[in-house]
């Protein structure tokens, strides 16, 4: 998602069948204002109850999921055992610093995966490489 007045938000969710209720769209608004991060759903919770103090945990995770079952975002696990929130759903692959926990976007086309036609059985429909690293140090 890439950060959008409330009029885009709303025509977005509901192009995606979903019923863009407050709580939806300021967790959208959240989540577009996140372009080039990869938050958590504790850390969209804590964002949204920066402007709505009293929304609940479990509407921020179900809007969560919802919108990644629904292709708006992209939920993944990136760090041992913590799922993120990725705002950006075109195809990309990911860098994940060791030492900061950083995570960087990398172009669909800055890596080349072989061999996909081969596996056999099976028609390959999505590819993300996770490739793990530490900054060189000058």
């Amino acid at each position: 998602m890439v950060e959008a007045p409330l009029v885009e938000l709303t025509q977005r969710l509901r192009e995606r069948g979903i019923q863009p209720t407050p709580q939806r769209l300021l967790v959208a608004e959240c989540l577009s204002k996140a372009k080039g991060t990869h938050p958590t759903a504790d850390d969209v919770l804590r964002l949204v109850r920066r402007k709505w103090p009293a929304v609940s945990r479990a509407t921020v995770y179900n809007t969560l999921n919802l919108f990644a079952e629904k292709g708006l975002v992209r939920r993944q696990t990136l760090r041992e055992g913590i799922a993120v929130f990725d705002p950006t759903p075109d195809p990309h692959h990911h860098l994940v610093d060791v030492e900061s926990g950083e995570i960087v976007d990398l172009p669909a086309d800055s890596l080349r995966v072989e061999g996909l036609d081969r596996i056999e059985g099976y028609d390959v429909v999505e590819v993300s490489v996770v490739v793990r690293g530490k900054r060189r140090r000058s």
